[in-house]
């Protein structure tokens, strides 16, 4: 009988950081998956990162984590989002050539120490009063250890729904987990069902490219992991195509024909990522969507489209894919799908991702309702330290919500719930001016490398960068300007009296750092790296203050009462969703309020300045 510290149950995202994070962590560790071939796989889209979520990846990344690195390492489209607006919500974003992602997954995992991976399915634990001692397998073998993280995935119950034709599987080609979510239900924890789809895979050698925008990368990549500075491989374009009247016309003449529109389907989408047939139907006055035609690997010809996620049956899909110009001969190799599958609710858990009810056992992934690859990798990792330290008899790894968005993310699931898909975004942090993606490092590689989760190389790497920051830092603290010396290098400045350190002028001044130290010939000579993250805190840094504040007036008055039929429709700034559910729920206190599913900082705050005037 073998016997290990941790078990992973599950090799998806979640299952491959939390195992590799357990390892670290000094615990012996088991990763248990239905295939090892699997392990790395991309089940949906080709990409990793992207708004909310390149800033978990980044803060993966800065433990010491996984997806970042592997990212790189099958990068090929790199593209900075929101890259016109602050860099408090730019999110890094790559897409990969799946099949080199999932190689560079797999030899992590290989060559990490005290790890071993198993192949097989687990149908059961191993509890012992109240507290789990293992796992059982499908040949009937216990494997015994101290903790247990489930990393299920979409497989619990997981029904796949391809217009009216239903069939087993957790994802295309694989079979789901009946048994395991069956001994689960014996544990009288909450419980539903949530959805999420895929589009067709597209053979790219049947596109008229030619026909379709090209959308190249950016000229400068930001790379996913801090390690990496520029790409490891061949960089590609993507293409951009558009849905018209006819596409739409096609897809809702059909949409009795669809599971989500049908009833087939009992789960909740997400909404921020809907189907076609929900653009279609919930925005008439769209003449078209975009599609982004993204390439699945430098050798392969699959095309992901992204924007056209759908559950009509293979003949529509055909129809409205041919009906868009550049697809008309576009050949379909495997059809969109959702798949609907078992969650459980978060608020079982703990902060540490522990489910309360039994000892050393962690919940991590979409069973506790999130969606993405990055939501999971991330909650991998929180369950994968707890996981570790709770065996090896080590105080709980928490992360907090004004250090990290994996905070947010944690204390959103384990206090609001979920009614839908969690997905994340800049806006459910009260802190994003400081809890930046270019800082991850600054903010949590300190904690990783204090717990003892991060390699050699890594800390060496890390106390190297922050070396020079300081230094480059404290140079400019100690240089400073007079009004009229700034007024005279050309820049349009108050003549206040007031000396200005090079620090404080980075932000303040008209032109970028490069434009204020050309005109400025005794400025400090430091690192390019070092100038452009130190004009980052400087452009946040009197923002930052009032964010802080701004918290502190919601914790002092979260026991505010709100009225009976309080106009929430009157305050300016509120978003429609949120009014809709204020409406709804009609909290009785700003407290309340704040566990709304949803609910922002400056929502409050909003309702707050109405509730004080």
């Amino acid at each position: 009988m073998k016997q290990f510290d941790v078990v992973i149950v599950g090799g998806g995202h979640a299952g491959c950081e939390a195992a590799a994070a357990s390892a670290r962590m000094g615990a012996k560790t088991a990763l248990i998956t239905l295939t090892i071939k699997s392990l790395g796989v991309m089940s949906c889209n080709p990409a990793i990162g992207g708004l909310g979520k390149g800033h978990l990846v980044r803060e993966i990344d800065a433990f010491d984590g996984l997806m970042g690195r592997a990212a790189d390492e099958a990068g090929i489209h790199y593209r900075l989002l929101n890259r016109s607006k602050g860099p408090a919500v730019q999110g890094p974003r790559v897409q990969t050539d799946r099949l080199l992602y999932r190689k560079s997954i797999q030899r992590l995992l290989g060559r990490q120490e005290r790890l071993n991976i198993i192949e097989g399915e687990v149908i059961d634990f191993v509890i012992r009063g109240e507290r789990v001692c293992g796992v059982t397998l499908a040949n009937g073998d216990d494997i015994l250890c101290n903790s247990v993280v489930l990393t299920a995935g979409t497989f619990l119950n997981g029904v796949i729904h391809i217009g009216k034709e239903q069939r087993s599987g957790g994802r295309v080609g694989e079979k789901p987990s009946v048994k395991l979510a069956k001994r689960l239900g014996e544990l009288n924890l909450e419980r539903g069902r949530l959805k999420t789809g895929t589009p067709p895979r597209l053979d790219g050698n049947t596109i008229n490219w030619h026909q379709l925008e090209a959308q190249k990368g950016d000229d400068t990549p930001t790379m996913l992991s801090f390690l990496n500075k520029q790409p490891i491989v061949r960089q590609i374009s993507c293409g951009i195509a558009e849905t018209n009247p006819n596409t739409h016309r096609i897809i809702e003449d059909n949409l009795a024909q669809s599971a989500i529109h049908s009833g087939n389907i009992e789960g909740v989408g997400p909404r921020y990522c809907p189907s076609i047939e929900d653009k279609i139907s919930r925005f008439h006055d769209k003449s078209s969507h975009q599609i982004f035609l993204e390439p699945e690997g430098l050798e392969d010809s699959t095309v992901y489209p992204n924007g056209i996620s759908t559950s009509l049956p293979l003949s529509v899909q055909k129809s409205f894919v041919n009906s868009i110009v550049g697809l008309e001969q576009a050949k379909i190799l495997q059809p969109g799908y959702a798949i609907e599958y078992d969650f459980f609710d978060p608020r079982c858990l703990t902060g540490s991702l522990a489910l309360k009810a039994i000892e050393g056992l962690y919940f991590a992934g979409q069973i506790n309702g999130t969606t993405g690859y990055e939501e999971a990798a991330a909650q991998g990792l929180v369950a994968g330290l707890n996981a570790a330290s709770n065996a090896l008899g080590q105080d709980e790894v928490l992360f907090s919500r004004s250090e990290s968005y994996i905070g947010v993310m944690i204390d959103d699931l384990t206090s609001r719930g979920v009614t839908e898909p969690y997905r994340m975004f800049t806006s459910r942090a009260e802190f994003r001016l400081m809890l930046r993606a270019d800082n991850a490092d600054q903010r949590l590689t300190p904690k990783a490398i204090a717990i003892g989760c991060v390699s050699a190389g890594r800390r060496e790497f890390f106390e190297a960068k922050a070396s020079s920051l300081n230094h480059s830092r404290k140079k400019l603290s100690e240089i400073s300007y007079t009004p009229n010396q700034l007024s005279a290098s050309g820049f349009n400045v108050r003549l206040d009296g007031t000396r200005r350190s090079a620090f404080s002028i980075l932000s303040q001044l008209d032109g970028s750092p490069q434009d204020i130290i050309s005109r400025l010939s005794d400025f400090p000579e430091i690192p390019s790296q070092d100038l452009i993250q130190l004009w980052r805190e400087s452009l946040y840094s009197s923002y930052i203050q009032r964010q802080r504040q701004e918290a502190e007036v919601l914790t002092k008055d979260e026991n505010k009462k709100i009225p009976d039929k309080f106009d929430y429709e009157s305050i300016s700034g509120l978003s429609l969703e949120l009014r809709g559910k204020l409406m709804r729920f009609q909290p009785a206190s700003i407290a309340h309020a704040s566990k709304i599913e949803g609910m922002t900082p400056a929502a409050l705050v909003l309702i707050l300045s109405r509730l004080n005037r």
